[in-house]
């Protein structure tokens, strides 16, 4: 399928089977990366879905891109521009706005798969919006209430499902603050599974078949 020119370069993968509002799984990938990346999951994941693999706004010569700029001498090694988060929050939102109109979309039934900083604004998204998102799905990622919309803990969150996995040796975000996620999750009310392995910044093949019979489950 050819994508529709909107507001963020995107690819598409069309379900199989053409229906009037299909169910979306949207994918957005990590600090440096591009649209490409993620989206080499697509044809192992579930065909009834419309896949869309999101390019982040912020380019990162040569080829990459981000969702915010990170300083890594900082504090800590790291230092996120929480600003250009929130605006790369409601970019995503839009989009995704944009997509179900173009791609005939399930509005009711939107998935979102992140990793790293993808899953950090995914978070980001789902629980500043949650009337918007059915599942999430975190993978090597965090919960930074920064980046989060005020008044997001007043919301409904309890139709929300997520499906978070980390890395035991992380050493991009450590596992000690994807630890944190499950609490964060049960404060809102909403049903989780969390799954470690024993890896560093990535996604075993043991993580993705987690990741994909989880998401089966919950479509």
């Amino acid at each position: 399928m050819t994508p529709h020119h909107l507001s963020l370069e995107h690819l598409v993968r069309p379900p199989k089977h053409t229906t009037d509002k299909a169910p979306a799984l949207f994918l957005f990938h990590g600090y440096g990366s591009n649209e490409e990346d993620l989206f080499s999951f697509a044809p192992e994941l579930p065909e009834s879905l419309c896949v869309v693999s999101v390019r982040a706004p912020h380019t990162l010569p040569p080829y990459g891109y981000a969702w915010y700029s990170i300083d890594f001498d900082a504090d800590f090694g790291k230092w996120s521009n929480t600003e250009e988060a929130k605006e790369s929050v409601l970019k995503m939102k839009t989009f995704i706005e944009e997509a179900i109109v173009a791609y005939h979309l399930d509005p009711e039934k939107i998935s979102l798969l992140g990793f790293s900083q993808g899953t950090v604004l995914s978070f980001a998204l789902a629980l500043s919006y949650p009337e918007m998102v059915q599942n999430i799905l975190g993978l090597s990622g965090h919960i930074d209430e920064k980046t989060l919309r005020p008044g997001y803990e007043t919301k409904d969150h309890s139709h929300l499902k997520a499906y978070v996995s980390h890395g035991e040796y992380d050493q991009v975000i450590p596992f000690s603050w994807a630890e944190k996620t499950p609490a964060f999750l049960d404060r809102l009310g909403i049903e989780y599974i969390f799954e470690h392995f024993p890896t560093g910044h990535g996604v075993s093949r043991e993580n993705f078949y987690g990741m994909r019979n989880w998401l089966e489950k919950h479509l």
